[in-house]
């Protein structure tokens, strides 16, 4: 059983009520310590490193507003990535948490937020939802989150990123993110590589690209889009061109099964019922 297996199997046995759940890291040295990214509600305080039955020196705790990841060279990425080349991290895990304040806050919420703080909303980005990371669903956060940190270069192939939630009211994980899986299937990198370099070739023609001049929608992570896209074209009804082909030529139904006639019982039949 690896790290984060245990840890789950202590933390689902520990809610249930068990007494005697719990980790011994003496037995997972080689796994330890473990670099957490968490969101900064206060309510988390009370939770960590208890959840994970992690000792406080096993457990090199990183937090911002939502536990967002923006990019793979983020200076977020940049801590997850010092936190393991200097401080000696060996596994990541993206912890996100249920009842998150940063999935229940709109645009419009946080334009009158600021405002309300003296910050006029013509000093703030132009896209609020992609400048602050706003997402409509927790789990595809962390699910976003692991997998910008998976492919940056800054973490090394070595170090399995895991992707966890939190229940705030009862301190049980979710497992979203089996960090041992996905580092145990590299065989789709190589084509991967393989299929970067020829789409490199082919791109290398084009001009360069302009950040200033790229619109970022107004959509949050893991939010379903309710409206047509702008892209699709408007059905058009054809009419036929000459006269229309005539209908297909239907086969008659196959006739029914007759079933076998009804036995009637036998003398024997009618001795064994008496």
């Amino acid at each position: 059983m690896r790290l984060f297996e245990a840890i789950i199997d202590a933390n689902h046995r520990a809610v249930a009520g068990d007494p005697n759940a719990g980790l011994h890291p003496a037995d997972f040295a080689h796994e330890l310590p473990v670099v957490a990214l968490t969101c900064i509600d206060p309510r988390l305080n009370a939770l960590f490193p208890n959840v994970l039955a992690l000792p406080a020196d096993q457990f090199i705790w990183l937090r911002n507003a939502g536990n967002i990841i923006f990019d793979p060279m983020s200076s977020m990425t940049r801590t997850l990535a010092l936190a393991c080349a200097v401080k000696g991290g060996r596994e990541i895990a993206i912890i996100g948490h249920t009842d998150c304040l940063v999935r229940k806050t709109s645009v419009m919420d946080l334009t009158n937020r600021f405002q309300a703080l003296g910050i006029d909303r013509s000093r703030l980005p132009e896209n609020l939802t992609e400048f602050f990371g706003l997402f409509a669903s927790e789990r595809q956060n962390v699910l976003h989150g692991v997998e910008v940190v998976r492919s940056s270069p800054l973490i090394g192939p070595q170090i399995p990123v895991h992707g966890l939630l939190v229940d705030v009211e009862t301190g049980k994980l979710e497992w979203l993110v089996n960090g041992y899986q996905v580092f145990q299937t590299p065989a789709t990198v190589p084509a991967a590589e393989n299929l970067l370099a020829g789409a490199s070739a082919s791109l290398a023609s084009l001009p360069a690209f302009q950040m200033g001049e790229m619109k970022f929608p107004e959509t949050k992570i893991g939010e379903a889009s309710t409206s047509t896209a702008p892209w699709l074209p408007e059905p058009r009804v054809v009419e036929s061109q000459g006269a229309a082909p005539p209908p297909p030529k239907m086969e008659p139904a196959p006739k029914p099964i007759p079933l076998p006639p009804r036995i009637r019982p036998g003398p024997y039949l009618r001795k064994a019922r008496k």
